[in-house]
This record gives C-alpha cells, sequence and structure tokens, in this order.
C-alpha cells in the first residue's frame, strides 16, 4: 500500500462520524433513488447547491419519475431549466430517461458499465449513483474531493491532468470503506464544500482529517491542490437586437446542434456594431426603426468561450427574416432563452413595465 492510499484509509471513520454531525439536509438525500440522485446530480454540475434547490422542486414536481422525464414536451423542459446554463445537461437527461425507460422498463440500470455509457453521464456521476442509490462501492470524484485528497496526501500532482485524475480515482476507491460508501461520498462532498474550502483559508480545526493531514501539517494549504494552467478562452464579439413591436419580441431558435442547441435568442450578429452600422443591419432584415431605447452591454462566460455583447434595444415596424418568431408576453413564458442573454431579458422587462 503506498503512502497516499495509506493517509485517506486513515479518513474514513472521522470524515463519516463528522458527516453524522454535519451532513447537509438536502431534498435528494431525505428521498433515496436512483432517479432523484441522478438528476441532483446533473443539476449540481458547475452549479451550486443553493441555485439548484428550487430547480430540483420544480423539475421533480413536473417529471416524478424517469417515465415522465422520457415523455416530456422539450420545451417545457427547457423552460424549466431555464437559467441553470449547460442546458445538454437537461437534453442528455432526457435521452438517457428515454434509454432507461425503453431499454430498462423504467428501472435504473444497476453496473457501471450500463450507467457510464447513457447520456451526459460520466465517472463521477455513475460513482455517485451507485454509491448512493445501491449500496456500490464505487468512489465519486470531482473537483471537491480531488482538493481534499491531494491536501491530505500532499500530493502535488496536477489533478487538471487526465492520468492524475484517474490515479486519485484508483486511491479513492481503495480508501473508501465498505460500509456506508454513499454516505462517505456525500461527506467528501460537503467537506470540500463546507471545510476544505477551495478559495481564501480552509477551516482545518473543523476538519476530521486535522490530526494527519499533509498540507496541515505542511502548511501547503494554500499550495494544493496543484492546477495547470488552464487554456485561455476564445473571445466572440455579438451584437445583440432587442427587438420589440407592441407586446411581441423577435426571438429565433438556435441550430439543433452546438452550443445551447434548440434554444431560443434574440436577433444577433458577429462584431460590435455601432448605431449607424446597426441601422444597416435592421434595413437588411426589412425592418424599420421606430424609436431606439437603449444601448448596453454584456458578459457571458461558456467553458471555453465568452461573449462579449452590445445590444441595441428598439421599437420597430416590419416582419424580419421568415425563421423569425414574434413572441408575445404568453408565449415567451413557454420558451426557453438562456441566461447568456439575461442581461436582454430584464431590459424587455424593464421596458415593459415602462411601456404600460
Amino acid at each position: 500500500m503506498n503512502d497516499e492510499i495509506a493517509k485517506l484509509k486513515q479518513l474514513a471513520a472521522p470524515l463519516l462520524a463528522w458527516y453524522d454531525e454535519n451532513r447537509r439536509v438536502l431534498p435528494w438525500r431525505e428521498e433515496v433513488s436512483a432517479y432523484r440522485t441522478w438528476v441532483s446530480e446533473i443539476m449540481l454540475q458547475q452549479t451550486r447547491v443553493t441555485a439548484v434547490l428550487p430547480y430540483f422542486a420544480r423539475f421533480m414536481a413536473a417529471f416524478p419519475s424517469v417515465e415522465a422525464l422520457a415523455a416530456a414536451d422539450t420545451e417545457q423542459l427547457m423552460k424549466l431549466w431555464e437559467g441553470l446554463g449547460y442546458y445538454s445537461r437537461a437534453r442528455n437527461l432526457q435521452k438517457a430517461a428515454q434509454i432507461v425507460t425503453g431499454q430498462y422498463g423504467g428501472q435504473f440500470p444497476g453496473t457501471y458499465e450500463e450507467i457510464v455509457a447513457l447520456p451526459g453521464i460520466g465517472d463521477y456521476t455513475a460513482g455517485a449513483i451507485l454509491s448512493i442509490a445501491f449500496g456500490q462501492r464505487i468512489p465519486a470524484v470531482d473537483g471537491n474531493v480531488l482538493r481534499v485528497a491531494a491536501r491530505i496526501t500532499g500530493s502535488r500532482l496536477d489533478v487538471l491532468d487526465g492520468k492524475n485524475k484517474k490515479l486519485f480515482r484508483a486511491w479513492m476507491a481503495e480508501a473508501m470503506p465498505a460500509d456506508r460508501p454513499g454516505e462517505y461520498n456525500q461527506a467528501l462532498m460537503d467537506l470540500g464544500a463546507a471545510v476544505c474550502l477551495p478559495h481564501g483559508e480552509p477551516l482545518c480545526d473543523n476538519c476530521p482529517a486535522r490530526d494527519f493531514c499533509a498540507a496541515r501539517q505542511a502548511s501547503w494549504q494554500g499550495e494544493l491542490p496543484v492546477r495547470g494552467k488552464k487554456k485561455e478562452k476564445r473571445v466572440e464579439y455579438l451584437t445583440v437586437f432587442v427587438l420589440l413591436r407592441e407586446d411581441e419580441v423577435a426571438l429565433l431558435q438556435r441550430p439543433k446542434t452546438g452550443l445551447l442547441a434548440l434554444l431560443w435568442e434574440y436577433p444577433h450578429v458577429p462584431g460590435t456594431l455601432d448605431e449607424r452600422a446597426a441601422a444597416v443591419q435592421l434595413a437588411d432584415w426589412g425592418l424599420t426603426p421606430h424609436r431606439w431605447l437603449k444601448k448596453l452591454n454584456a458578459r457571458h462566460e461558456f467553458t471555453h468561450i465568452r461573449w462579449e455583447m452590445t445590444g441595441y434595444v428598439l421599437e420597430v415596424q416590419g416582419e424580419g427574416p421568415a425563421d423569425w418568431r414574434w413572441a408575445d408576453r404568453e408565449e415567451r413564458q413557454r420558451l426557453a432563452v438562456p441566461s447568456a442573454f439575461g442581461r436582454f431579458t430584464e431590459e424587455i422587462h424593464t421596458t415593459g413595465k415602462e411601456r404600460e
């Protein structure tokens, strides 16, 4: 047994005792099923627990079972997901639900190979489902767990490197206890979220590993985990048009594949247009500006891209291109517009109040 595994094996008993006293009370923990665990873990990817809680409640009310999700209206699904971001998660949820319903009779498969083959499920989510819902001894290693493991072992391996992630996962698999595997994985999640913090000083005095953590002993908390330099994000410049016609707003649907697939957006063009160039673009669309209301700027960060957006809010006359939809207030309640355009959506609400 190497030193890293030995260190991590020391963690199990004090960690579970700490968890029994400090566990977060969360709806997917109070009523456990493979379906609820799966949906919660997908929602929690790149998203804070506090943000997920109301979404999870609404989602479960609308789609209480895997069969209900499989048969869901896509527009309703995307509207329920609106604001959570990373919309491919919702599309993959439905694709996987359709497979579980069609191939497994609505019963979630209980092996790693079957679960990881479902759309949108990787090592971490498979480990979470199998340990929490099925009691199997399989680790669930995410950023929180990598940080905890790197600090306890004192490892200076780059946790962003794929080979090193696999090594950490192998260590965790060796170190996790045979009993209470689901609670063990959830305890690691809670420890990383509440004590072994990613930013600022970790709360080492409250940590169940405080007596044997290598980072604490060597005062390396600020140096670990080691993270290699991330690739710079590509910057794209857009000019966004919020076009108002009475109570209607111009929307169009994004393509079936790629970023924000099938969601609804405001018309936009590449580049940063000044007002003169924006007026030319409107004319190209066959629109006549009636009243220019506001110019604004917004930014949105995706995983690999950053959008820098200039926006114009104005009242217009005309129809525009054939693939546009002029959506009234009621229809906009049903159509999912991604949070990337959130600043512009807010402006519609503000402008609407001003015009009433």
